[in-house]
């Protein structure tokens, strides 16, 4: 039975330039309020401050908010990434964080090579390896190209690698970026039923969004995150209702949510 506690969590960055006028002026601006001083007297930026929720088997929780609100902090700190500076973070279950293309993978490498590396990570014995390899040049698609290194790859090649790879595992626990959204449409009309398949086989899913359809399809709980805080927790319908414009809800307030 998986589970997922966010306990009164706290992240900050120190500015190790902050003597710098220009610098204050601009952090000030972009910060708006959210400066502080750490048990070492020097100014950081208060990225999260004091998040708390659970997530037990069967939880879709979806973080909206505006860009620079904590929401990829927050998921960078469930995936072990960043270190909370105050409260705690509780796991049980097997976690996968699907939070950036590349990740993972070494662009001085093959794809295959990248492949083969990902399924020994995973402890995959070597006929599950070729399994994966299989799997992946499929529905990558990258055919010939996955003999070439990755950082010949033009993004979208990159983001088709990452997909593949990131969506052929079944985690308990699950966090998602919305880079897994993007791509060509026909790539995106075969990638939408694999990822949903793969919502559906976690346990619990954790996504960032700015895609109100998406968070109302498959998230049956949202946390609106400003200002490294939360501001509404709460049912998909409630939240957005207070979150979005009165003409955006209207538009998806009426989709059904997928069946998990």
């Amino acid at each position: 039975m998986a589970r997922l506690t966010i306990s009164d969590v706290s992240i900050t960055f120190p500015l190790y330039h902050a003597e710098s006028r220009s610098l204050k002026k601009t952090v000030f601006a972009a910060a708006s309020g959210r400066l502080g001083q750490d048990s070492r007297h020097r100014l950081v930026v208060e990225a999260l401050r004091g998040v708390s929720f659970s997530l037990k088997s069967g939880d879709r929780l979806g973080l909206i908010g505006p860009n620079g609100a904590g929401k990829t902090t927050l998921l960078r700190a469930m995936a072990g990434i960043y270190e909370p500076t105050g409260g705690r973070i509780a796991i049980e279950g097997a976690l996968t964080a699907l939070l950036d293309p590349g990740q993972g993978m070494n662009p001085d490498l093959t794809g295959n090579e990248n492949i083969r590396l990902r399924g020994l990570f995973g402890g995959a014995s070597a006929a599950e390896i070729r399994r994966l390899q299989e799997d992946v040049a499929e529905f990558s698609g990258l055919g010939q190209f996955l003999d070439l290194p990755v950082r010949t790859y033009s993004s979208g090649m990159v983001v088709r690698l990452g997909f593949a790879l990131a969506t052929a595992v079944r985690p308990q626990i699950l966090l998602m970026d919305e880079w897994l959204l993007a791509g060509d449409a026909n790539f995106l009309g075969r990638a939408r039923e694999r990822l949903e398949t793969v919502v559906r086989g976690a346990e619990i899913l954790v996504l960032s969004s700015h895609n109100a359809e998406i968070m109302m399809q498959w998230c049956n709980r949202l946390v609106w995150l400003e200002g490294g805080m939360v501001k509404a927790d709460g049912p998909p319908d409630e939240v957005l209702e207070a979150y979005l414009p009165p003409d955006q809800f209207a538009q998806v307030s009426a989709i059904t949510p997928i069946e998990v």
